[in-house]
């Protein structure tokens, strides 16, 4: 079921290594800097259904590495207490689907309290949950649910779409404030990729232009930046320029890097791999409306999955999954080549 993580100490945080293993790096590191991180959630000490916290427990003992029981809003409870009283929580909730076992404690209670309180309180508390279709595993644990937290004031979310970006978002998020939800596409977690050396860290907030064009803007999250770039390599060969940029950070949204890439090309893809009705690309796609109108050429075109559950069956759940030829369909009808 699980593929436990090759663990690396932090002194080669330099090198390639998959994404899984870049989130343990950055665990590691956060907590020889300040033993007020802690870890939490079910099996996390013995290195948790992927392998993410695998050696943390051996190098920071269990008092801070702690196994809980199987009760997502207890595991979300205890982590509100204690970031309320000045530690920081990385809670590992197994799958994002779980997560709705603990709404009360993260949106009614992390998410509030620093208002709540008149800004008296501080919720420095990162919850990891890992989503996404892949194996077969059906519709309990493969949902994209990133819409519901950007819905809430107070809550910061952020999708990894690298190794580099997942080590330096989570260092980031875990020195916030804030109570920051962090969500890794568990598709991604064993390709490979080259992290910096030294901190690396990756401001909250900031989206990365991978790939540069002039005709039309994609706009990705997660999985879906690398079916970006994929689709963009085939269209150059239709003579078609599509500039990609990973958003990284949902809350907050860096609306100038994607207004000023919207202004330069005129149209628009928003690709996600969650469903497409209620999904972060509707909220996006306002956002974008609104601000660059007088920009647009053409109608921001979506990508996303079709509105059903995630189907277990293997030929289903391919057909279900969006992809590099979705993406590809939606730059041509951006560009009027339907």
């Amino acid at each position: 079921m699980s593929q436990p993580a090759t663990t690396t100490a932090p002194e080669a945080a330099d090198r390639r290594v998959s994404l899984v293993v870049a989130i343990n790096q950055a665990l590691r590191e956060e907590m020889a800097r300040d033993p007020a991180v802690y870890v939490l959630g079910e099996d996390v000490a013995v290195g948790g259904p992927f392998g993410a916290t695998a050696g943390l427990a051996e190098l920071y003992g269990e008092g801070r590495v702690r196994n809980t029981p199987i009760s997502e809003g207890s595991i979300m409870g205890t982590a509100v207490g204690m970031a309320v009283l000045g530690l920081r929580p990385v809670v590992e909730i197994m799958f994002v689907d779980f997560i709705t076992l603990a709404m009360d404690q993260l949106v009614n209670h992390a998410a509030k309290l620093h208002y709540l309180s008149g800004g008296q309180l501080r919720v420095p508390l990162v919850v990891r949950a890992q989503c996404g279709v892949m194996g077969g595993w059906g519709a309990h644990h493969s949902q994209s649910l990133e819409a519901w937290f950007v819905h809430v004031p107070g809550l910061k979310v952020v999708m990894p779409a690298t190794p580099a970006d997942a080590r330096g978002l989570l260092k980031a998020a875990i020195r916030d404030d804030n109570p920051v939800v962090f969500v890794e596409n568990r598709a991604l977690y064993w390709g490979l990729g080259d992290v910096p050396p030294g901190e690396g860290l990756v401001p909250l907030g900031q989206a990365a232009v991978r790939q540069a064009g002039g005709d039309v803007t994609v706009l990705a999250t997660g999985r879906l930046v690398g079916e970006a770039l994929a689709a963009a390599r085939d269209l150059t060969g239709e003579g078609i320029a599509a500039e990609v940029i990973d958003l990284r950070s949902l809350v907050p949204l860096d609306l100038d890097s994607v207004l000023a890439s919207v202004r330069k090309t005129g149209r628009v893809v928003v690709a996600h791999e969650a469903v497409l009705p209620g999904g972060y690309g509707a909220e996006l796609t306002a956002q974008v409306q609104r601000a660059a109108f007088d920009y647009l050429d053409a109608p921001i075109e979506r990508v996303g999955a079709p509105f059903a559950p995630v189907p277990a069956s293997p030929s289903l759940e391919a057909a279900f999954l969006p992809g590099r030829a979705e993406v590809a369909a939606a730059v041509r009808a951006a560009l009027g080549r339907r």
